[in-house]
């Protein structure tokens, strides 16, 4: 059975393009113009995948996603027509896995969300990988994505939470900045390691009681990151 992805835009004709594209690979997909459809069909329907317009309607797509992220993990995938960087940071905040600017090539959109789609589902084929990892009092839930530290909850987003599972499950062993990319984002994602950095501060701002201290994830100097 084709792969189901939701796409939400107000714009008609981007709408049916995409729709059209994707049909043609085999997938079935639904289509909401508005934030308030997005997240009623969000809630209604399993999706393996949702690209979404930052501008919207009712809603913007950043509440969309952020709504989402309190009942589902799919797969999200912002659309922005803006190029400032903050924009595109703040949608991986609100719990997005990527985005991609406009104008774009559906080309790359389809090979984008194939990635991602294929990566979603090795993690879930994954059947002896622990579903609870425990160390220095810090827990993570592997089937719920969500991470404790002394039984308190820390809010991460879905990279953040991908960076620390895999340096979790495989402490002192240190990835490089271009291997976290590589494992974590994929092969063919085109952002540079840059991105590792931005998660890396960020996820120790929100872990760590002294982030220029780290406990948890720390630095080798000119190798990369390890869990301690």
């Amino acid at each position: 059975m084709g792969q189901r992805v939701l796409v939400v835009d107000d714009e008609k004709v981007i709408v049916k393009g995409i729709r059209f594209s994707l049909e043609q690979d085999g997938m079935e997909v639904d289509c909401a113009y508005d934030g308030e459809e997005a997240l009623s069909l969000a809630k209604q329907n399993q999706y393996d995948m949702i690209l979404l317009d930052v501008m919207l309607p009712r809603m913007t797509g950043f509440e969309v996603c952020q709504q989402i992220r309190e009942f589902s993990n799919v797969p999200i995938v912002m659309l922005t027509a803006k190029g400032d960087d903050m924009d595109k940071i703040l949608g991986l905040d609100y719990g997005a896995d990527d985005y991609i600017t406009k104008p774009f090539n559906i080309l790359e959109v389809k090979a984008r969300i194939k990635a991602i789609i294929r990566r979603t589902a090795r993690k879930g084929d994954d059947k002896d990988s622990p579903r609870i990892v425990e160390k220095g009092g810090m827990r993570l839930d592997c089937e719920g994505r969500r991470v404790y530290i002394e039984e308190k909850e820390i809010n991460l987003t879905a990279k953040e939470f991908e960076v620390l599972e895999l340096l979790m499950k495989n402490p002192g062993k240190v990835y490089s900045r271009e291997n976290l990319l590589k494992l974590v984002w994929g092969s063919d994602y085109p952002g540079d390691v840059r991105t590792v950095d931005v998660h890396i501060r960020r996820l120790r701002e929100k872990i760590e009681s002294v982030p220029g201290e780290p406990v948890y994830v720390r630095t080798k100097w000119g190798v990369g990151y390890y869990f301690a």
